[in-house]
């Protein structure tokens, strides 16, 4: 099928615009790679010996041979979050697989893994966004001993996996191989979940049956399975060709996991510089990869949080992407899945019903995805149209699905459950930012209503419990970027508006912060920039003002004369009670360096990566 002409004009002006970064990133990558950092040889027998005094003198005698590969483990493993506690097991069969493939393996370091779910609505949600780039520096730290061949990467949840993409891309002369932990099996109907939230918001029933209803909702090992960030993290993964195919969402603590993680380490010893299959993930990460990421998250309604994460990512590998690709490829992009929030299924059920080898087959063949890229099984992503299974214990792979399992939940390109994306950009008066429609009702997509104004999400909660926004309203949460606390996510609303909205009044939020992969079915126009600590317009909205949020033609408007807003003074908010506590302290240079939201709101200045 040939490329549509859309996605070919959309990739053509990533490219041109990458142009120069891009050529400065590959000579980076060149220079390292002429510096002996592929090699441990190049180093000096002392520091040799310092890297590989500990090991088993069986492993010391294949350390001591440039020829083999020795492949750096570097995971996000930690017992309390249930999607990086199967990863506990994951070095041990890696280094066995090492040895079988004729490599070593050694665990080179872990990054810091922290929990959304666990920290939202704390102060401790204040540090998770600049938790992405402290990965990012501890993989760095990881790798910077120059020991290693090729890395596997162990990580999983929302900012885990950007994290370690940008420091695998910042070591991008070295093949990288992104190993998953898979969800865990299923739970309560996510419908039976929300609805006891929403019980709880009302005071309908108390903590006791909340806390069950939580408990038979995340109750064993692996991933949340709804279709949040984490979830996106691997689907995103998988479409760029950084896992084996099929390997996302294959339940841990079960045979095919193990096997698809034993597999994982062979092929990153075949794809190690000292064969003929070297696969450096600066290379492999193309503008074609990125743009086959975005078409990913759109095609299956993925995290919001990924028009900040991949900006950032693609950043690492010096291309240069904005929110108007990703809006006019969700012009032409169809939805082809409903998971929950966008649906009532988990990805456990969309896996069942012929998951991501079918979305990846349904789109190469519309033209809607890039087939020549690179991948870690090679060249090629019609590789990843399969998917994988055992055959008497031995580990093959099968073409996905012909047909979906249940088209209440994932379809073909020629009967999309919408033939759009579902993620738009909405601009205006009131800046520039993202909207998640593929949960939103049309009814719902048009809000005109007076403002509420809040500098703290934990301000308009109080109002709803004493009563107070039983009305239309537009809730404007301002001073929630990057640079004013670190930009948390404001999912903690979503039970109380979502109450709001279903006893019939028209709300919607603003925000210039996050509301994550988990936002539903109230229009949200989330990560506004500019922020309103850097002078942003959402920082002159006053109470009373009328806001006017267009998802469909793509607004965000305040209805105030345009010399009266011009010459509107910039709100100020007391940011004190924001710099300690929980860590919070520790993360003022993040804060203060932190890019606006399109940019990725990154913290790092190096000249490839700022405009």
């Amino acid at each position: 099928m040939a490329l549509h002409p859309v996605l070919h004009t959309v990739t053509q002006r990533i490219i041109d615009r990458s142009r120069a970064r891009r050529a400065a990133y590959l000579d980076h990558l060149h220079a390292a790679a002429q510096q002996g950092k592929v090699e441990r040889a190049q180093l000096s027998c002392t520091n040799q010996a310092h890297a590989f005094a500990a090991m088993p003198d069986n492993i010391k005698i294949h350390l001591k041979e440039a020829h083999r590969p020795n492949l750096a483990i570097v995971s996000a493993y930690n017992d309390m979050l249930s999607a990086h506690q199967p990863l506990e097991a994951y070095p041990a069969w890696i280094k066995e697989e090492a040895l079988k493939a004729g490599a070593t393996a050694q665990f080179a370091g872990g990054v810091p893994a922290m929990c959304d779910g666990v920290t939202q609505g704390q102060p401790g949600m204040e540090l998770s966004l600049f938790s992405r780039d402290v990965i990012a520096m501890s993989t760095a730290v990881a790798l910077s001993h120059q020991m290693f061949d090729a890395s596997l990467y162990l990580g999983v949840c929302d900012k885990i996996v950007p994290g370690l993409m940008i420091g695998a891309l910042t070591f991008g002369h070295l093949p990288a191989v992104f190993v998953p932990a898979g969800p865990m099996t299923t739970g309560i109907a996510n419908d039976d979940k929300a609805k006891v939230r929403q019980l709880f918001a009302e005071g309908k029933v108390g903590r006791d049956v909340l806390l069950d209803s939580e408990c038979q909702s995340y109750h064993g090992p692996g991933t949340c399975t709804f279709y949040g960030t984490a979830n996106s993290n691997q689907m995103m993964m998988e479409i760029m060709g950084l896992h084996l195919p099929g390997t996302a969402f294959v339940n841990p603590g079960t045979p095919l996991r193990e096997a698809l993680t034993r597999a994982a380490a062979r092929q990153a010893a075949h794809i190690a510089a000292q064969g003929d299959n070297f696969t450096p993930v600066g290379r492999m990460i193309d503008e074609k990869s990125i743009v086959n990421a975005i078409v990913g998250l759109l095609a299956t309604g993925g995290s919001t949080n990924h028009t900040l994460h991949l900006v950032a990512i693609a950043r690492a590998a010096g291309i240069d992407i904005n929110w108007d690709d990703f809006d006019e490829l969700s012009a032409i992009i169809p939805s082809l899945t409903r998971v929950y929030p966008n649906g009532k299924a988990d990805v456990n059920h969309f896996h069942a019903a012929g998951g991501m080898g079918f979305v990846i087959r349904e789109l190469l063949s519309a033209g809607l995805l890039h087939e020549d890229v690179d991948t870690i099984v090679g060249h090629g992503l019609s590789a990843y149209a399969n998917e994988p299974w055992l055959d008497n214990g031995t580990l093959k792979w099968r073409p996905a699905p012909a047909v979906s399992g249940d088209d209440s939940v994932l379809r073909t390109v020629a009967d999309p459950f919408s033939p759009d994306g579902g993620l738009r950009v909405v601009a205006g008066n009131l800046g520039r930012a993202v909207i998640k429609v593929s949960a939103v009702k049309p009814e719902h997509r048009i809000v005109e209503a007076p403002a509420l104004v809040f500098d703290d999400q934990n301000d308009m909660l109080a109002a709803f419990k004493r009563g107070e926004l039983e009305r239309d309203f537009v809730a404007v949460i301002r001073f929630q970027g990057p640079r004013a606390n670190g930009m948390p996510e404001l999912h903690k609303l979503t039970p109380a508006l979502s109450i709001l909205q279903e006893r019939g009044f028209a709300v919607a939020l603003v925000t210039d912060g996050r509301m994550s992969g988990a936002s539903g079915k109230v229009p949200a126009a989330i990560h506004v920039s500019p922020e309103a600590v850097l002078g942003g317009s959402i920082g002159k909205v006053r109470a009373g003002d009328i806001v006017r949020l267009d998802a469909v033609a793509g607004t965000l408007e305040v209805k105030v004369p345009a010399a009266e807003w011009a010459a509107r003074e910039q709100a100020s908010a007391d940011l004190a009670h924001n710099q300690f506590g929980v860590g919070r302290e520790l993360f003022a240079v993040f804060r203060e360096s932190a890019d606006a939201a399109e940019a990725g709101a990154m913290s790092f200045h190096h000249p490839l990566w700022r405009n």
